[in-house]
C-alpha cells in the first residue's frame, strides 16, 4: 500500500468550505472513479492566522496512484474549486510505502 501525503492551508474563513469540499466531493469522486484507492484521513489544524491541513490518500499500487494523479504522480493534484480556497499549498505530494497499518478498538 502506498501513501500519499499532502499539505495545504486556508484563511480560516475558507477552512470549513475547503473540508467540506474534499471529504463530499473530491474523495467520494476518487473512491468511486479510481480502482486500488484505499481510503484517506483528512487532518485538520488551527493556527493563530490560517488553518492547515493534511490529506493522508492511501493506495493499494503505485499504478492506482498514477490513475489518480497521473504519471507525474509528485505533482499536487489540485481542483479547481480546492485552489480558489487554499491560501498556498505544497507543490509536490510525498508517496510512502505503508509498513504497518492496525485499526483502532471498535464501540460493541
Amino acid at each position: 500500500m502506498i501513501a500519499r501525503i499532502w499539505h495545504g492551508w486556508t484563511d480560516p474563513s475558507d477552512a470549513d468550505a475547503y473540508e467540506q469540499f474534499v471529504t463530499e466531493e473530491v474523495f467520494p469522486g476518487v473512491d468511486e472513479d479510481v480502482e486500488g484507492f484505499a481510503g484517506f484521513e483528512l487532518l485538520r489544524r488551527e493556527h493563530a492566522d490560517e488553518v492547515e491541513f493534511v490529506t493522508v490518500a492511501r493506495f493499494e499500487s503505485w499504478d492506482a496512484v498514477k490513475a489518480f494523479a497521473g504519471e507525474e504522480y509528485e505533482e499536487a493534484h489540485i481542483p479547481a474549486t480546492a485552489e480558489t480556497l487554499l491560501s498556498r499549498y505544497d507543490e509536490r505530494a510525498e508517496h510512502y510505502e505503508v509498513r504497518a497499518l492496525t485499526a483502532g478498538p471498535t464501540d460493541g
